[in-house]
């Protein structure tokens, strides 16, 4: 990152200008313009009205609360959240959409305690892989809200277990409306970040999770490209899908660079998460799309022994094309942190998270998902205080 010049090269024009702007007008921070200009830089309204770098509640505030429930997005809004991600996407056997991390249930509700769904237990394969236990297209929406959720990594967290069974599947109509109630109640905008998930598994059972979703977002009239709506997928042609069906920003999430999208296992398409990060596949990328979600370890990998090494080029080459990039996911716990960053023997202890988020805010990423809202937002401080 460096100079104003070099973010106008990058500048493209329709969506990608106004993600473009919010670089820019971050920029405000990345700059180092004086607060008084990086507040009237952020009333033109989109994406330009979010802090750079944004943080990006994972799940809500999923260290602190089950994840994908109001308890858990409410929360992250109270530590200071610019969005949150709600949800991930995922269809009922009726054709409702209802925020849970996998359309695997069996790990996030108490659906093992419901001797009336006993006979639902399958195993299926997803995405190549054989996974037994409960899923929501066997489900009808009213079945689904009968059950409770529960943490989903309670070895890890088992202060969230005190939370379990407090708290409903959300519908995404239910967030769409949350939205609106809570952009009335804080004051200021509330934004979400929802993903299609695994939406070639589902085209097959024939749910279309990019008409669900954009017929949802036109009922709501948030299918702008100002709308506070950002939509994300690990599949490149469900991105490549809902760039006609609405205007909203786009972005395309990334796993590692030698894994290849199941979409593009699905066509026979060659190409790994590596080609796609070339300055050709960026380039590609930002003609239908306006953002990267890439994993953390894409931004700067990881040695042999989990130690952070040099920052890739990514982060040049994405703005270069005009892409933002919201990389994920930072985490609290030492489980979860680069091996110079832990503290201590015990892996569920807090590690230097601090120090790991200035590391990575160094290399100009424009936002980051995290677990621990407060932590990134404290973080940011920091940062920008330079």
């Amino acid at each position: 990152m460096g100079t104003q010049e070099s973010y106008e090269q990058v500048r493209g024009t329709g969506r990608r200008a106004l993600l473009g702007a919010a670089v820019l007008g971050a920029g405000g921070a990345v700059l180092g313009l004086p607060g008084a200009a990086r507040a009237d830089a952020q009333h033109g309204g989109g994406l330009k009205s979010l802090p750079v770098p944004t943080i990006v509640g994972h799940r809500g505030a999923s260290g602190y609360r089950p994840e994908h429930t109001f308890g858990s997005y409410n929360l992250a809004l109270d530590l200071g959240a610019d969005i949150v991600e709600a949800g991930d996407l995922v269809p009922t056997k009726d054709g409702h959409l209802v925020c849970r991390h996998e359309p695997e249930i069996g790990g996030t509700t108490d659906v093992a305690d419901h001797p009336e769904f006993a006979d639902r237990k399958k195993t299926k394969v997803l995405d190549g892989v054989s996974t037994t236990g409960w899923f929501t297209e066997d489900f009808t929406l009213a079945e689904l809200k009968t059950l409770r959720a529960i943490e989903r990594i309670p070895a890890i967290r088992q202060h969230n277990t005190i939370y379990n069974g407090r708290w409903e599947i959300p519908t995404f109509e239910e967030v769409l409306r949350w939205q609106d109630e809570q952009t009335r109640k804080r004051g200021k905008q509330v934004w979400i970040y929802p993903e299609t998930k695994h939406p070639t598994y589902f085209r097959k059972q024939g749910l279309d999770m990019e008409q669900l979703l954009s017929t949802a977002l036109r009922k709501h009239g948030k299918d702008r490209k100002n709308s506070p709506v950002i939509i994300q997928s690990f599949e490149p042609s469900s991105i490549q899908k809902l760039n006609k069906l609405v205007d909203n920003p786009l972005v395309v999430l990334l796993s590692g660079a030698n894994t290849r999208p199941w979409d593009f296992v699905e066509a026979g398409d060659p190409r790994t998460v590596a080609d796609l990060i070339t300055p050709k596949g960026l380039k590609e990328i930002a003609s239908y799309a306006q953002g990267l979600g890439p994993t953390l370890d894409l931004v700067i990998p990881k040695d042999a022994n989990g130690n952070l090494t040099a920052p890739s080029t990514l982060v040049a080459d994405a703005h270069a094309a005009g892409l933002i990039l919201h990389p994920y996911t930072m985490r609290d716990e030492n489980n979860f942190l680069p091996t110079n960053f832990k503290k201590g023997t015990d892996p569920n202890a807090y590690g230097d998270v601090f120090g790991a988020f200035k590391t990575y805010f160094a290399t100009g990423i424009d936002g980051v998902f995290t677990d621990n809202a407060d932590t990134g937002v404290l973080a940011r401080e920091d940062f920008l205080r330079g």
